[in-house]
């Protein structure tokens, strides 16, 4: 067992995160089966893992990153890290709120993990959220968490008092909101987003004190209430917390053997169909713009959250007019990992109804938004990795799902992404996709993997036509170095720029176009046919335009193609075929 915290530091915040993931992975499918509220679209338990599973990853980059390997990262770099995590990965509108209780919580924590400061975060953390919330319901998640912050208040020094006491309150107040909203009392069962959060606390109870706490909504009696599971829409089966599902029903809460519908299981408070899409993506912009475009989307939906801070924002709204929203955010700022999902209205109930799957599907990371949009052109399924936010598991899985095809061929084109991309291609075969891994460990591997890859034949045959392909290119890119260090080129200063080649530094220099030439020139002396080019976002064409002449010049052999990479990490990349 582990050594069990005095206080909340970043070894107790790794922990929680943990803790957290495995609950709501035990967890998802029966929260995802209460999901009725907002919209009941049955994701709510999968939303909040994907959030809580990006901010255990950014925590445990915190750690991995850490210089000593004998202390542990300070608790407000562990805290701020999972804030900034759930920020960027958080999923639908549950996991939006959950991302802004963490925020919340984490500007308190920074200062300190006692229980004065844990009391202080929680009631933090619960105003936060409610504030994010255009129109605050009582009954949902903002109510368990305000009940947990005034349960968690007093002056009792010990913080296994005060988280569990917070946990209780939770419990107690998730076990009240089929009376506070209506359609939950309708349906027959608690508030799936106030359940999660229960199942999050729960694992700070377990992280303090060493034991796991008693699962599920407290009834009046103190004894585990049952959750029940909504089923056409009307009539209910009982499914007790933390057990299995009753016999004839799926853990997705439908009737075993009937066709599966992606979606919501009721209607919408109002008995109306709500509106047809939900829009969320990332924003950059500041403080003024934001509460601008929270008055435009309030106006063109429902169910809006903007949650974030210090010139980052995540933004969730359902509307009927998608594009009108994401014109909204393109007039407040840079919006990118845009995500719209359509809900088609059918005889008063929103569903989804799952087309036949493809039979097979390209499924790439890219590092930009030019790539993204090369590869969706050339039929893929794109996954965004923006600098300092590698995609988790979830986000691979999610990204396959989308795909929605029986044969899957997985391009991380990160050697960091290696056993990510390994987890969600596992995920994804439980599920019954066939899912190859093609180990690309740069983008310009991906880009000649997916221009030889061929639908038509056979899986295993295309497979190692695409591994074949992205072997056979080197890849180099130019980095700015950030602080005086030692490479296998030798002593690299701050901003100098560094030329990497197949993951090696091989060239120091001190501008990017001498610096590019020398690597091309490095690269190309093995031979080669083609070199593939990719810009950053703010490079000029006129460095492209040098290249190509500096590869004509020297090597009359060689073609050259040049791609946009939009806002990525790297100001070029080069590859060679």
């Amino acid at each position: 067992m582990p050594q069990l915290p005095d206080d909340l530091d970043a070894v107790a915040v790794r922990r929680w995160c943990s803790l957290a993931l495995d609950a709501l992975g035990r967890e998802r499918a029966e929260i995802d089966a209460i999901n009725v509220y907002p919209i009941a679209d049955g994701d709510t338990g999968t939303n909040l893992y994907l959030t809580v599973e990006s901010a255990a990853a950014a925590v445990e980059a915190v750690f991995a990153a850490h210089e000593t390997g004998i202390t542990a990262p300070a608790t407000a770099d562990a805290v701020r890290a999972m804030a900034h995590g759930a920020l960027i990965g958080a999923r639908g509108n549950s996991g939006t709120i959950l991302a802004q209780l963490l925020r919340g919580m984490a500007g308190v924590l920074a200062d300190g993990g006692d229980a004065a400061h844990l009391r202080l975060a929680l009631t933090s953390a619960a105003d936060a959220a409610r504030q994010a919330v255009a129109h605050p319901v009582e009954g949902t998640v903002l109510t368990v968490a305000a009940e947990a912050a005034q349960a968690a208040r007093g002056e009792d020094p010990d913080l296994r008092t005060v988280v569990t006491a917070a946990y209780e309150g939770a419990r107690a107040a998730l076990a009240h909101t089929p009376e506070q909203l209506a359609v939950l009392g309708r349906a027959g069962v608690v508030d799936a987003g106030g359940r999660g959060l229960v199942a999050v606390l729960g694992a700070l109870v377990e992280t303090v004190t060493g034991q796991a706490p008693v699962r599920g909504p407290r009834t009046a009696s103190g004894n585990a209430a049952k959750t029940p599971v909504t089923v056409d829409g009307g009539s209910v089966v009982g499914l007790p917390v933390g057990g299995t599902p009753v016999e004839g029903v799926t853990e997705g809460g439908l009737p075993a053997g009937r066709l599966s519908v992606e979606g919501p299981l009721d209607c919408p408070e109002d008995g109306g169909a709500g509106p047809a899409f939900e829009v969320i993506y990332l924003l950059e912009a500041g403080d003024e713009q934001v509460a601008r475009l929270r008055t435009r989307l309030d106006a063109l939906g429902d169910s809006l959250v903007v949650v974030g801070g210090d010139g980052l924002w995540h933004v969730h709204v359902h509307v009927d007019d998608a594009g009108a929203a994401v014109e909204a955010g393109v007039e407040a700022g840079r919006p990118y990992r845009i995500r719209i999902t359509h809900f088609a209205t059918e005889s008063g109930h929103d569903v989804r109804v799952q087309a036949e799957p493809a039979q097979r599907a390209v499924v790439v990371v890219v590092p930009g938004d030019g790539l993204a949009g090369l590869c969706t052109e050339a039929g893929a399924t794109t996954v965004i990795a923006r600098p300092g936010e590698p995609p988790a598991s979830g986000e691979l899985v999610d990204a396959i799902r989308r795909a929605h095809a029986r044969e899957v061929v997985l391009l991380p084109n990160d050697a960091a992404l290696r056993h990510t991309a390994a987890a969600a291609a596992e995920q994804a075969r439980t599920e019954g996709v066939r899912v190859a891994l093609v180990p690309t460990r740069a983008a310009v591997q991906g880009i000649a993997a997916l221009a030889v890859h061929e639908p038509d034949r056979g899986f295993d045959e295309d497979v190692v036509a695409m591994t074949a392909a992205a072997g056979a290119t080197r890849y180099a890119e130019l980095a700015v170095a950030e602080r005086q260090s030692w490479t296998m080129a030798g002593i690299c200063q701050a901003g100098d720029i560094l030329g990497l080649i197949d993951g090696d530094v091989a060239v120091i220099g001190s501008d990017v176009p001498h610096t590019a030439r020398t690597v091309l020139d490095r690269m190309l002396a093995a031979g080669g046919e083609l070199v593939t080019l990719v810009l950053g976002e703010d490079v000029p064409d006129a460095l492209a335009d040098a290249l190509e002449e500096h590869v004509r010049e020297g090597h009359l052999a060689v073609d050259t193609v040049v791609y946009r990479g939009g806002h990525q990490r790297a100001p070029l990349l080069i590859g060679v075929e």
